[in-house]
């Protein structure tokens, strides 16, 4: 019997995109679906790289469960048992996992109101094996979602993604080599979902592969290389996650970087497209010049 070929991704994509559409009709909007799908396959991707989370909150445990009942409609004890289940899942790992995944599932919530909707999604997401893909199919996959939602959502997607032929072609101007020097630095203070940060990492990897990298230094490129800053909640949530499927572990706080204190640290690279989200300035002392940093649409990168 031939072994089973992972599905491409575009077909993967599609089929995800195609129950994001319930999960809309459902009156979920499109960057909840796209969260909602999220949380599920980093469970999975965790099992299948065998990462050790807490008790009761593995990808095996939820599909035991979801596999022991029997569901005849939403309202019945069981669906009620499975819905639970899940929830109880994110808000474990949000108490009892190591530091990155305690950023990813903070404040995370379930937003399945009916458990067949639910069952059906875990055998999805089951059917695929989702770490056989490569690490970089698994970041297309997951942008794939992204773009389907910026393309279809009527306004605000454009916070959450930047088309990544453009940030691929500032990072290929921009060489961010972490090779330079020991502590290089790598900056995007309005990240998003971490696609500059990514491309940046992707372009490091493949140059890497074409000669050959220390232990020392892919260690340090991997764990402190990486900045960020992103004022919302769930875009800064993805950008982690985004980052944690690339075997990269970033720094991202959550702040505005325009309008409150900068970060006193220095970093050799910034890459970033500043969001053309409005907002009120902050109050100004009588006498005193509005500052030079604002807001604005075109995309920029600069090195200091």
């Amino acid at each position: 019997m031939k072994e089973k070929k992972a599905a491409p991704r575009v077909d993967v994509v599609a089929k995800l995109w195609g129950y994001c559409h319930v999960l809309r009709h459902d009156g979920v909007g499109y960057q909840d679906y796209v969260m909602q799908l999220t949380y599920l396959i980093f469970l999975k991707m965790a099992a299948e790289k065998e990462i050790l989370l807490p008790p009761g909150c593995s990808w095996p445990e939820l599909k035991a469960l979801n596999n022991s009942l029997l569901l005849e409609g939403d309202e019945d004890a069981e669906g009620k048992k499975l819905v639970k289940g899940y929830q109880d899942i994110l808000r474990d790992l949000a108490k009892n996992s190591t530091p990155l995944l305690k950023e990813v599932f903070t404040g995370a919530s379930s937003l399945f109101s009916k458990a067949v909707s639910l069952r059906r999604l875990i055998e999805l997401i089951d059917a695929e094996t989702w770490s056989a893909m490569g690490v970089d199919v698994k970041g297309e996959i997951y942008e794939g979602l992204l773009e389907k939602a910026a393309s279809e959502g009527e306004k605000g997607a454009g916070q959450y993604f930047t088309p990544r032929p453009l940030i691929r072609s500032i990072v290929r101007c921009m060489k961010p080599d972490p090779a330079e020097r020991k502590d290089f630095a790598i900056s995007d203070p309005a990240c998003g979902t971490g696609g500059f940060l990514v491309a940046a990492y992707e372009w490091w990897a493949k140059t890497a592969r074409e000669g050959k990298v220390d232990r020392a230094l892919a260690k340090r490129v991997k764990e402190s290389t990486y900045f960020g800053e992103e004022i919302g909640v769930d875009p800064r949530r993805m950008a982690v996650m985004n980052l944690l499927l690339h075997n990269v572990q970033p720094s991202i706080t959550q702040g505005d970087s325009i309008y409150e204190d900068p970060d006193p640290r220095r970093f050799d690279v910034v890459l970033t497209n500043p969001p053309s989200v409005r907002r009120a300035p902050t109050p100004r002392r009588r006498g005193t010049t509005s500052s030079s940093r604002r807001r604005t649409s075109s995309s920029t990168s600069c090195s200091t």
